[in-house]
């Protein structure tokens, strides 16, 4: 892509995200975009940290990336795992995990497969707050493997699918998530003095800076939902190789670009009206978002991503901070829609 239709398309994007500060619905955030030949942009705007004290956002700044831990570390570890051989998408999860539910044979939960967790094609309710049952992080996988889990009538998108996708990860590998390797420029926490702040938490009574804001990941030491921390930089990094082949087999990337319901991929959303990526994003756009209110999109098509990294949730989360809305301008902003 030329570097002048580049800048445009950006300097356009960026423009709702410094109004969203200056107009205090958002304490800070950093943009950034990169094409497939790997030029790229980014900027930073707003603060870091509004209390105890204030910091500036720098375009360096770490995420605590929530969600996207799902699409950035979990989804490809796992489609690895399976073209290696060693995981069976289509096999049930108690093909690593037989102690799932195992005092009842019949159980609907041991029937689950891999590429519907993938796919949130599960019937397992969105959330849990298993935080709330003890803070034993070995006790709580226990439970999580044991509970009678409430049955939907229809799937949803839920976190349950990709706490049980990392205890088979932990299960095969011998590890704990927190001590597998996180990926090049991501981490499982970060120095507080150079990362975005989200949350004065009301049960661990403290702004949490540079540790995990996920409830249920904090409780259990380590989970495949959420808890991977990054800069923009490492963002698009990891965005700009699944671009250009880099960053993974040709058969893993097409898997997270394969349809499993109108809106889910193997671990990723894919582009449809009305989604959080803008209208103007080609029908081959993947993306995903975060819940501290950060995101990446990914357009095989056009050869071009953006990530919109902002600590939306500072200092609290029962706020309406628009994000839902200013995510679909700027991709409509960087797409000309």
């Amino acid at each position: 892509m030329a570097t002048d239709d580049l800048q445009h398309r950006f300097d356009r994007a960026f423009a709702p995200s410094q109004k969203a500060i200056e107009t205090g619905r958002i304490p800070g955030g950093v943009l950034g975009i990169v094409d497939r030949e790997g030029h790229r942009l980014t900027k930073a705007v707003g603060l870091a940290q509004r209390i105890p004290s204030e910091r500036p956002m720098r375009e360096d700044t770490w995420f605590d990336l929530a969600s996207l831990t799902k699409v950035i570390f979990t989804t490809p570890r796992i489609l690895a795992l399976a073209e290696a051989g060693a995981i069976d998408l289509d096999a049930p999860l108690t093909t690593l995990l037989p102690d799932l539910r195992q005092y009842d044979a019949n159980a609907w939960e041991r029937q689950v497969t891999f590429r519907q967790c993938l796919g949130h094609q599960t019937p397992f309710p969105a959330v849990e707050p298993i935080y709330t049952y003890g803070r034993d992080p070995q006790l709580l996988r226990a439970f999580v493997l044991q509970r009678e889990w409430r049955r939907l009538s229809e799937p949803v998108y839920s976190d349950i699918n990709f706490i049980l996708l990392g205890l088979a990860m932990e299960r095969l590998s011998g590890k704990s998530i927190r001590d597998m390797d996180a990926g090049p420029g991501f981490a499982f926490s970060a120095d507080p003095a150079q990362s975005a702040a989200t949350e004065d938490c009301t049960w661990r009574h403290r702004v949490l800076c540079g540790e995990v804001h996920d409830d249920n990941c904090s409780a259990l030491q380590g989970a495949a939902h959420a808890g991977l921390f990054g800069t923009a930089g490492s963002v698009l990094d990891f965005a700009q190789g699944l671009l250009d082949g880099s960053g993974a087999s040709e058969n893993v990337i097409a898997l997270m670009r394969t349809p499993l319901s109108d809106k889910h991929t193997h671990g990723w959303e894919h582009a449809r009206a009305g989604w959080f990526g803008g209208d103007g994003c080609s029908p081959g756009t993947i993306g995903h978002t975060g819940f501290t209110g950060t995101a990446l999109w990914i357009d095989f098509d056009a050869g071009l991503a953006w990530t919109l990294l902002t600590n939306r949730i500072h200092p609290t989360r029962h706020f309406d901070s628009g994000i839902q809305d200013l995510r679909r301008q700027v991709g409509n902003l960087i797409n000309g829609a």
